[in-house]
């Protein structure tokens, strides 16, 4: 069984096995020509069930082929231009590549004795995305797992710097389009759902600083302390930004920690034409920023940044074994005094190879080249009498409903976009995304890959019709028997 131990014994077999395994995916990436195949869970189960995970194979090609039928064959494949699902982005091939060096060399960031050069590059992405954020020399941060994890230790770290041990007292205000990690953070950190303040958004789904300002009023008014504002730059239902400036001034204003969300929006920090619609991100305490959504980096690949590298002390716990306090006296950067994470993976490193190779304006021009098809996605749904589309785009998101001309009720238009939606994706031709807006039912597109193109969300519009159309035209015929 030692045959199986990555060393300087098997390094050929090592060479071997990942070869081959990269030539069953680069062909399926070649082969691929629909995001899905429409297969269900009553297709996949049996397959996943009826292996003994106690007979192993013992040989590689004969896990990779067992792999194409429970795995690969049936995978939901994000970089065909015609998965508009999530926030899913086609991935760069820089970024796999440091992807496939960091497994195999399995750094671990939390100290440095386990990691050396790892944790200088990771500390230097920081400081540059700090930089790209307006932040100065004060600044720090970490990566973490994803966006969650990033808003759970922003406001951490706001609950600390709120200074009362009074839980009860403290708030957080976010808008109602805000994500839905802000409600499971208050949750986390013992301030109940209840904590949050949800304020309403304009018509361009922007959070209404009118509205934050009586809010934080009311706050004060009752005692209450404002621990956080969050702010959206590109909310996950409608990529909107909130106000950033006039947020920046109210909580300077009542004294709150400012948090902006930038899991989305953060490819405008690399953006040659649209960085401007970050304007005010520099005066945030914190920001959360998500590399494997619109940097096009695999997944996971995100960031919490501070303005004031002294308040992620709050994250800080010592371990005799691990990072002792004497580590901290001697200088040792030992990446875990920052991170709520103990054993970490380098993910740094996919961003790194990323920028070596393409430079910042070549992931930014990615970005924009999908903020560009998204203008002229909405313009073709805003001539297009078959649907009602919500809101101009700020970044790359679009999100609609199919409106029949011979149906007026609500409810069973609210049905028919669902069906669509299901029908598309057991099809296995696209896959697009549904939300609520209004307390009704719509559909989303998420556009993250330079290589959709208008004539791909032309084609998927009328899918999306001649399934809704089906629902309703069945509907009518059993209604009429």
């Amino acid at each position: 069984m030692r045959s199986h131990l990555l060393n300087d014994t098997t390094a050929e077999s090592y060479r071997r096995s990942v070869t081959e395994g990269v030539e069953r995916v680069a062909s399926k990436l070649a082969a691929t020509r629909r995001p899905f195949t429409g297969a269900g869970v009553e297709d996949i189960a049996p397959l996943i069930d009826r292996v003994d995970l106690d007979r192993p194979l013992g040989d590689t090609s004969a896990v990779l082929d067992e792999l194409e039928d429970v795995y690969l064959r049936d995978a939901v494949y994000f970089h065909h231009p015609r998965y508009l699902g999530h926030l899913n982005c086609p991935v760069v091939i820089p970024a796999v590549l440091g992807e496939a060096v960091l497994s195999a060399v399995n750094s671990s960031l939390d100290t440095w004795d386990q990691s050396a050069g790892g944790t200088l590059i990771e500390r230097r992405l920081i400081d540059w995305t700090a930089g790209r954020v307006g932040y100065g020399p004060a600044a720090d941060g970490v990566f973490t797992s994803g966006g969650s994890q990033s808003n759970l230790q922003a406001l951490l770290l706001a609950r600390e710097e709120a200074k009362t041990d009074d839980l009860a007292k403290l708030r957080i205000f976010s808008s109602e389009c805000s994500h839905f990690s802000v409600q499971k953070s208050a949750q986390l950190l013992g301030l109940g759902r209840s904590a949050v303040v949800s304020l309403p958004c304009d018509h361009d789904k922007r959070m209404q600083t009118v509205a934050l300002a009586r809010a934080l009023e009311r706050c004060a008014a009752e005692g209450n302390v404002p621990m956080a504002v969050v702010a959206t730059a590109g909310t996950t239902d409608f990529g909107s930004l909130d106000p950033l400036p006039e947020i920046a001034e109210l909580c300077a204003q009542y004294g709150a920690w400012m948090h902006v969300d930038a899991a989305y929006g953060c490819g405008l920090l690399v953006s040659p034409t649209r960085r401007h619609l970050l304007n005010g991100i520099e005066h945030a305490d914190s920001v959360t920023v998500d590399y494997h959504k619109s940097f096009f980096q695999p997944v996971s690949s995100s960031a919490i940044l501070v303005k004031d590298g002294t308040t992620l002390r709050h994250a800080t716990y010592h371990a005799d074994y691990l990072n002792p306090r004497r580590a901290a006296e001697e200088r040792i950067p030992n990446q875990v005094d920052k991170s709520l994470q103990t054993t970490r993976r380098f993910d740094a490193l996919k961003l790194w190879m990323t920028l070596r190779t393409m430079g910042a304006e070549g992931v930014g021009t990615l970005f924009d080249e999908v903020c560009d098809l998204a203008v002229e996605g909405w313009r073709l749904l805003a001539a297009d009498p078959r649907y009602d589309v919500v809101v101009e785009p700020t970044l790359s998101t679009l999100v609609f409903r199919y409106i029949p001309d011979a149906v007026t009720s609500p409810a069973e238009i609210d049905r028919a976009n669902l069906y669509a939606r299901k029908a598309l994706f057991a099809s296995g031709e696209a896959v697009v995304a549904g939300t609520k807006t209004g307390g009704r039912q719509y559909l989303k597109f998420t556009l993250l890959n330079p290589e959709t193109t208008v004539h791909d969300i032309a084609a998927v519009l009328d899918l999306i019709a001649g399934h809704a159309e089906q629902y309703l035209g069945e509907n009518l015929v059993h209604a009429a028997s």
